[in-house]
């Protein structure tokens, strides 16, 4: 077979190999003026010799071979793989000899060789290379410092995970972490030559990165924070990039994250200029890494937008634009800048003020953008046409696989937007119609092709499944939108699309749920599977024809046998798994951080499962047919567990919510808790109160004051007190005196939940309501107006710690 090359591009990869061949001649004939002896590790053989000049003469004919290596981009060619370890053992012989008049050449080459060679085949020389090259970052020769320097950075940036532990034992053993401290706070930087600092900071940066043991010497060292503010003002633009990377790192520890933000208004300017565009690529994406180590927790971005919330969305905002774009071509460096500012973007995901800095900033219109450019669509071809135009259009669109990366980035920011969309803000947004329709057209498509992707591929065969979820979950919480407006708007075109497509696949999704339990694993369906059909299922129940369909054809049955199958087997997922874009490096590299996890956690099967159960249930109760429900509810005595997932840390707070509100249809409301209990026994048997609590008919309760204040001080307030006894021992009783509107039934019922957490309430629930919703306790008065679960609410805790200490009851 005839080679495609042409006879010139032969001609000229000949000539090349003979260059290469020449100097590799030259770099063996220079080896053989020392001797080779045999390591008693994987390396094989070592040169070594005494000879400084000799010494000189291999370094260089190294420099020569690897500097044409370079630039002819030759560093896989076979003569330099064979060569490598030939190279690294002599560099380290140079460096272990330390001779002053050799160590500039050494280190430089040093810098050099980390560089060029592929890190792969250098990994057997790594650890000798760190341990040789630490002790020359306290040499006087600055330029033997800053190679040095230079070439631990490239070896760090690319050290391999199973390599860190033995490097940090090194770096512990040899205390270079206080060394690197010291050089970077060495003097003023007048003193020493720019590149100096800038190599030493980035090494610092990238110790503190990789090893969460070296940030305490870091955090904790006040005159290095005063001279890293210093370089931070300087118009250097490489050296802020530098100390942006060293505060990124020390934000990943909580108490660095913590000092950060105390000092941090000055801090905090300078990283949201710099995620400007105006700036340069490297200096943009420090300041995107910095604001994401910041906001790595919900509290950490609700403390960062106090300090500069309105200007750091504004920059996320602007981040995400292609209209910035001078190419329809994305360059790698703009990709990568983009891919930052959606993943910072996903903030959306916690409730804040920052919602609404995101609307001002037109969020709507570059996530438009993205996914427009995507389709290969014009806003033009959209506007003025119907709905059912623009579904037309939207589905027509090609797929550009260059920015897919981005789609599943603009389905989870989405629904972070829409699921905590509130009344008041959605009455400001007339502007916005526009562009949030398409955006929720655009995702009931791609909800639409998730649903047929599951129907149509086996286990076997699944691949493309890169924002499927996401965009299906994102349907999933605008359907289910707090904001009545939305929730409405979404259903329509929902439904529109539905009937676009002309089919709902709803019997083989149930197909999907029941094969959970077959024998043979090879049919079982993948966790994939089974979430989007459980999902997509959920969405359904809210969609009056869909749902009476899923209940024609036994859904309700077949979601308690999942049910049930999955208490007896629980699966858990990680929604990483399903979305690789949710895995960054950054969150594998956190310490001292207590970050709470997802609100659905792993356990999303049990979620979504509860969630279309408890919609159907709910949807029947509302139009008053729940008794057929009931029964087969208490058939399958699944009560037990459901009760069990409300009192259970060990389930996500989402599988707490969704249980307890189905229990709310049968008369059950609230979280049980072992302590609840306990206290509750102690109400019954009059022990140990301190309160009386005294009707209009002068019936009374007896209960403690210690805990009313902590679980429901409401009903304390505005109360008239009087001193009417004494025990023997002294103790003092107190007594609050109750309106006429306020009767005994209702006010011992709320005094149960008040004390375990948990009642079973029937006929007396309207009156308990007036009383709930009078004392403000939110989560009752949620669960007995049977209201559905807001997505991210907190699982209210029975927690009394606030009735101790200063804040809380005087018990002296």
């Amino acid at each position: 077979m005839r080679s495609s090359s042409s006879p010139s591009q032969r001609r000229s990869a000949a000539v090349l190999s003979s260059r290469l061949t020449t100097l590799h001649e030259r770099l063996y004939n220079s080896l053989k003026l020392g001797q080779f002896f045999r390591c008693d590790d994987s390396r094989g053989q070592k040169w070594a010799s005494a000879d400084i000049e000799t010494q000189k003469v291999v370094i260089r004919s190294i420099d020569a071979f690897l500097d044409y290596v370079s630039s002819e981009r030759m560093s896989n060619h076979q003569l330099v793989k064979d060569s490598i370890n030939d190279m690294a053992g002599a560099l380290e012989s140079v460096l272990e000899f330390k001779n002053e008049s050799v160590l500039r050449l050494a280190s430089d080459l040093a810098a050099k060789m980390v560089r060029v060679l592929p890190s792969s085949l250098l990994e057997p020389h790594v650890t000798y290379l760190v341990d040789n090259l630490l002790p020359l970052l306290s040499s006087q020769q600055l330029s033997v410092s800053v190679s040095s320097a230079t070439a631990l950075n490239c070896i760090f940036a690319n050290l391999s995970r199973k390599r860190e532990k033995e490097i940090w034992e090194i770096l512990e053993g040899r205390d270079s972490v206080n060394i690197v401290i010291e050089n970077v706070k060495d003097s003023c930087i007048e003193d020493k030559f720019i590149e100096y600092y800038e190599e030493m900071t980035s090494l610092l940066s990238q110790i503190l990165w990789r090893w969460p043991p070296s940030r305490f010497s870091a955090w904790n060292d006040s005159k290095l924070w005063d001279f890293l503010g210093d370089l931070l003002l300087k118009p250097i633009s490489s050296l802020k990039a530098a100390v942006l990377h060293v505060y990124s790192s020390l934000a990943l520890c909580g108490y660095g994250a913590k000092k950060l933000l105390s000092n941090g208004k000055i801090i905090l300017e300078v990283m949201v200029d710099c995620m400007n565009i105006s700036e340069s690529y490297s200096i943009q994406m420090e300041g995107f890494r910095l604001a994401q180590c910041l906001m790595v927790s919900e509290q950490g971005c609700a403390e960062v937008m106090k300090l500069c919330g309105k200007p750091l969305v504004n920059a996320i905002v602007n981040g995400m634009r292609f209209k910035w774009l001078t190419s329809e071509k994305l360059s790698k460096d703009q990709m990568s800048l983009v891919l930052e500012a959606c993943h910072m973007a996903q903030i959306t995901r916690w409730i804040g003020n920052h919602h609404t800095y995101f609307w001002k900033a037109r969020v709507d219109t570059a996530l438009l953008d993205i996914l427009l450019a995507h389709l290969g669509i014009t806003r033009q071809s959209l506007h003025h046409a119907s709905l059912k135009e623009q579904i037309g259009v939207l589905e027509g669109g090609r797929r550009d696989s260059v920015l897919s990366s981005l789609i599943p980035y603009v389905w989870d920011i989405l629904a972070g937007l829409l699921v905590n969309m509130t009344e008041d803000l959605c009455r400001t947004m007339h502007e916005l119609t526009l562009e949030l329709n398409i955006l929720i057209t655009c995702a009931c498509l791609a909800f639409m092709e998730s649903n047929l992707v599951v129907c149509q591929i086996s286990r076997s065969t699944i691949s493309d499944t890169d924002g499927r979820e996401s965009s299906s979950r994102a349907v999933l919480q605008m359907v289910y939108s707090p904001c009545k407006h939305i929730a409405s708007q979404a259903r329509i075109i929902l439904s529109e699309v539905l009937k676009f497509f002309g089919k709902d696949n709803i019997d083989y999704l149930l197909g999907i749920l029941r094969s959970t339990t077959h024998k043979n694993t090879h049919l079982l369906p993948s966790n994939f599977q089974v979430v989007i059909s459980l999902i997509t299922l959920a969405c359904y129940t809210s969609l009056p024809t869909f749902e009476k369909r899923i209940i024609e054809l036994h859904g309700m049955g077949t979601l308690l046998a999942f049910l049930k199958g999955w208490f007896n087997n629980p699966t858990y997922v990680k929604r990483s798994n399903l979305e690789p874009h949710l895995n960054h490096p950054l969150t594998e590299r956190i310490c001292c951080r207590q970050c709470i996890g997802d609100w659905d956690g792993e356990d999303m099967q049990l979620v979504f499962c509860l969630w279309g159960l408890a919609q159907l249930i709910h949807n029947s109760a509302t139009r008053g047919d729940a008794t057929g429900i009931k029964s087969e509810l208490g058939e399958s005595k699944i009560f037990k567990e459901l009760e069990d997932v409300c009192s259970n840390n060990r389930y996500s707070p989402a599988s707490r919510w969704y249980a307890a509100f189905t229990l709310s249809h049968f008369g059950l409301y609230g979280f049980p808790s072992k302590l609840g209990k306990r206290i509750w026994k102690t109400f019954k048997e009059n022990e140990l109160t301190d309160l009386e609590i005294i009707f209009a008919n002068q019936c009374s309760l007896h209960a403690h004051e210690v805990i009313l204040s902590a679980r429901c001080p409401q009903l304390l307030h505005q109360r008239e007190e009087h001193l009417i006894s004494c025990s023997s021992v002294g103790q003092k009783s107190r007594e609050v005196r109750l309106s006429s509107r306020v009767d005994y039934k209702s006010l011992h019922k709320l005094m149960e939940y008040v004390y375990s957490g948990y009642i079973q309430a029937g006929a007396d629930v309207r009156t308990l309501k007036v009383l709930v919703k009078h004392c403000n306790l939110q989560p009752l008065l949620h669960l007995l107006n049977q209201k559905s679960p807001r997505w991210g609410s907190p699982v209210p805790t029975f927690d009394l710690s606030s009735a101790l200490g200063l804040a809380g009851y005087n018990s002296s």
